[in-house]
């Protein structure tokens, strides 16, 4: 059972730091690395589907509900899209490789569904940089190279 909880765990939390919501999956994944008690690959890999589950949530929120920006329950403000539109804009969908970076990757990932990215290439990026990112702080968490 204490298991399944600490991937469960890792699994929310690394879905919620993905939305638009104040969250950090890090302190959680290195922990759990060294605590040692659990395979590297499956706290990647389950760190990483979170993650990748809460963008594409992002993405679905861009996609549908881009004409509600104007409410006032929005997540962004009218100047974090604009800024976020306009990065991806100048940028294209290779700015998606910039999705793991605190503060703009999340609102990068709802600019790719209002800018009606195709699904299988917003996955494809996303998931290369966020599963890189939790890599490299594995690696140095456990001081591999």
């Amino acid at each position: 059972m204490l298991t399944l909880s600490a991937y469960l765990g890792l699994f929310l939390s690394a879905l919620g730091a993905a939305t638009l919501l104040p969250l950090q999956s890090e302190a959680v994944l290195v922990g759990l690395l060294l605590g040692e008690a659990y395979p590297v690959g499956a706290l990647l890999a389950v760190a990483s589907a979170g993650n990748v589950l809460g963008a594409l949530l992002n993405w679905l929120l861009g996609r549908y509900l881009e004409h509600l920006r104007h409410r006032r329950w929005f997540p962004l403000s009218q100047r974090q899209l604009e800024r976020a539109q306009g990065w991806y804009g100048h940028y294209g969908h290779w700015s998606l490789l910039l999705s793991w970076m605190p503060v703009i990757g999340d609102p990068l990932t709802l600019a790719a569904g209002i800018m009606r990215e195709p699904l299988w290439r917003f996955l494809l990026l996303v998931g290369l940089a966020k599963t890189g990112r939790y890599a490299v702080l594995a690696a140095l968490t456990l001081g591999w190279g």
